[in-house]
C-alpha cells in the first residue's frame, strides 16, 4: 500500500502561507504528515491556514516575518533550529507584484521592495536555512517561480525582472549544490487564480479556460518535496 503520510517528521517553512499558493501548499504538505511552519505579514491569514491545517488533522505553527526586513530572515535558521532541531522543506513562495506599468514609470522605491521581497529574501531564506537543509536526510527547496520570466511581456517588466533573477540565483544554488540528500528548484504554476491575478487583472482574467486549480499546484509542489523526487536544478512546470 503507498504511505499515506511519506512526509510524516518532516518540518516544512512556507513563505507567502497567508493565502494563495502559499496556503494551498501549507495545507497540502500538512496533509502527507509535515509540520508546517507558515510565514507571511498578515497574520490573520496565517491564523486562517493554521485553523483549517489542524481542523483537518495537521501540524502548524504561526511564524509571523516581513520578508523586506533582511534582520528578521537572518534569524530564522537559529530559531527554528532551536525550537524544532531541524528543517527538510523550503517553500519560497511570498511575492509581490509591484504593480502594472511601463519600467520608466516605476519608482525606485516600489522596484526595491519588490526585489526585496521576490529576490533579497529567497536569498536570506537560502544563506540561513542551508545549513539546516544539508542535515536534513532528504532536504527541499522549492521557489515558485513564474512564466513572466519567460516573456518580454508590456508593463510586467518589475516583476519579470525579479523572476528572472530568482531563477538564475536558484539554479545557480542548485549547481553549487553538491549534497546528496538535498534537492534545489524551482516550480512555476502557470496561471492560477489567486489575489495576485486579480490585482494584475481586476476585471477578471480574459482566459479562465487555461487557469490552473490551486489544488492541482500545491499537490505538484508537495511532489517536488517527497523523499523519493530525484530532480535537482530543475524548473518544473504544473502543465
Amino acid at each position: 500500500m503507498p504511505d499515506t503520510l511519506p512526509l510524516k517528521d518532516k518540518i516544512a517553512f512556507i513563505s507567502g502561507a497567508s493565502r494563495g499558493i502559499g496556503a494551498a501548499t501549507a495545507k497540502a504538505l500538512a496533509s502527507k504528515g509535515a509540520h508546517a511552519i507558515l510565514s507571511a505579514r498578515t497574520i490573520s491569514g496565517l491564523e486562517k491556514t493554521h485553523d483549517e491545517i489542524v481542523a483537518a488533522g495537521g501540524a502548524a505553527t504561526i511564524m509571523p516575518l516581513d520578508f523586506k526586513k533582511e534582520a528578521h530572515l537572518d534569524a530564522l535558521g537559529p530559531t527554528i533550529f532551536e525550537r524544532f532541531g531541524q528543517l527538510d522543506i523550503l517553500i519560497g513562495n511570498a511575492a509581490s507584484l509591484g504593480g502594472l506599468r511601463p519600467i520608466g514609470h516605476t519608482s525606485p522605491k516600489v522596484w526595491e521592495d519588490t526585489f526585496k521581497v521576490n529576490v533579497h529574501a529567497n536569498y536570506a531564506l537560502i544563506r540561513t536555512l542551508d545549513p539546516l537543509l544539508r542535515q536534513s536526510e532528504a532536504g527541499r527547496a522549492v521557489f515558485i517561480s513564474s512564466q513572466m520570466a519567460q516573456f518580454a511581456e508590456p508593463f510586467w517588466g518589475l516583476y519579470a525582472a525579479t523572476k528572472t533573477a530568482l531563477n538564475a540565483m536558484v539554479l545557480t544554488y542548485a549547481a553549487e549544490t553538491v549534497s546528496p540528500n538535498l534537492k534545489a528548484n524551482l516550480f512555476d504554476p502557470g496561471t492560477v487564480n489567486t489575489k495576485m491575478l486579480e490585482e494584475a487583472y481586476p476585471g477578471g482574467y480574459p482566459d479562465e479556460q487555461d487557469l490552473i486549480d490551486i489544488k492541482v499546484v500545491a499537490n505538484k509542489i508537495v511532489d517536488c518535496c517527497l523523499p523519493d523526487f530525484v530532480e535537482h536544478g530543475k524548473i518544473i512546470r504544473a502543465h
